[in-house]
């Protein structure tokens, strides 16, 4: 279980895209848009949040893959800041990705693709030595020997996804950030994936930012839940409160949708359908951005954007009436 030490701090991130919209103008698409979080070692974190609300930015934004707008990122302690602090960081955190079609290089073996972190850090002093240990990553995610040569189109999705994971374990990280890492996989694979997960994190004590949009996935595998709305995180809480009574009216929202298993409690839950569309990240709605879809919304909601406070014990939200409408 997680102990009560961040390994991971984020304060106040932010990543902007800027768009051309005229011939000589751009306007920032804010991605994420001033988020802050704290992960625990050996915990995992959930993050949710509708398609474009900027879970997998989040995600891409801490390892450095893009470029932080401004904010600042702390690992165990130490910010990460320079060139030198990026490449030592990346040798403790890693990238589970969304897509195991895409993710994977089709020209090289199985044996190269889970190598090729090994050989960038310089990882093994000889070639038995590296052999060695691309058989034993195998070994963890449930590949076998003679996988080794093969290529990744060879392979089913949830194999592929396998290869994917062991190449993250390959720098033996602490910190792995997984992208969606089973929503492209049938929902009978998805299961053992996140057994796989499970089971990883204990033996080889791994922290995890687990994005998802499987609120049921989510709530399998995280000890915390984060989640986010147009750029912005709106309430943030341990896993088993969040789905028990969530308090902002986004999450109430997102959570409603969850799928019961039992029927009398299905037809006794009440959805709670949101109203209008997403709006475009480029012309976000003034103050509280979830507002244009709130029926709690009120002129203050409009005139300022409500701190992401906490309310009780290791409970944050972001919403200026979350103590009438709960």
């Amino acid at each position: 279980m997680a102990d009560k030490k961040p390994l991971i701090e984020v304060k106040d991130l932010k990543e902007y895209f800027y768009i051309n919209t005229g011939l000589f103008s751009s306007k920032p698409l804010k991605a994420v848009d001033g988020v802050s979080f704290s992960i625990n070692k050996g915990e995992t974190l959930g993050l949710v949040g509708e398609s474009g609300c900027g879970k997998t930015t989040v995600g891409r934004t801490l390892l450095h893959l893009y470029k932080p707008t401004s904010g600042e990122i702390w690992y165990d302690g130490k910010q990460i800041k320079t060139r030198s602090d990026i490449k030592e960081f990346r040798k403790k955190a890693t990238m589970v990705f969304q897509d195991p079609y895409s993710s994977l290089n089709p020209r090289m073996t199985v044996s190269d693709i889970i190598g090729e972190p090994l050989d960038v850090h310089k990882l093994c002093a000889s070639k038995q030595e590296r052999q060695d240990r691309i058989l034993e990553l195998m070994g963890y995610v449930g590949l076998n020997s003679e996988h080794a040569a093969r290529y990744a189109h060879e392979f089913s999705g949830g194999q592929r996804q396998r290869i994917g994971i062991a190449r993250s374990l390959a720098v033996n990280p602490d910190f792995i950030v997984c992208d969606e890492p089973v929503s492209a996989l049938d929902v009978s694979i998805q299961a053992q994936v996140i057994n796989m997960f499970d089971e990883l994190q204990e033996k080889l004590g791994l922290t995890y930012l687990f994005v998802a949009h499987d609120l049921l996935v989510v709530r399998h595998i995280s000890d915390r839940i984060a989640v986010m709305y147009l750029g912005k995180m709106v309430e943030l809480a341990p896993a088993k409160e969040i789905y028990d009574k969530p308090l902002h009216p986004y999450s109430k929202s997102l959570l409603s949708a969850v799928p019961v298993p039992d029927p009398k409690v299905a037809r006794a839950n009440k959805r709670i359908v949101l109203t209008g569309d997403i709006p475009s990240p480029l012309n976000a709605p003034s103050g509280c951005p979830f507002r244009t879809r709130c029926k709690y919304a009120t002129d203050k909601c409009a005139e300022e954007m409500p701190e992401f406070k906490e309310v009780s014990k290791g409970r944050f939200v972001a919403c200026h009436r979350v103590g009438d409408i709960n």
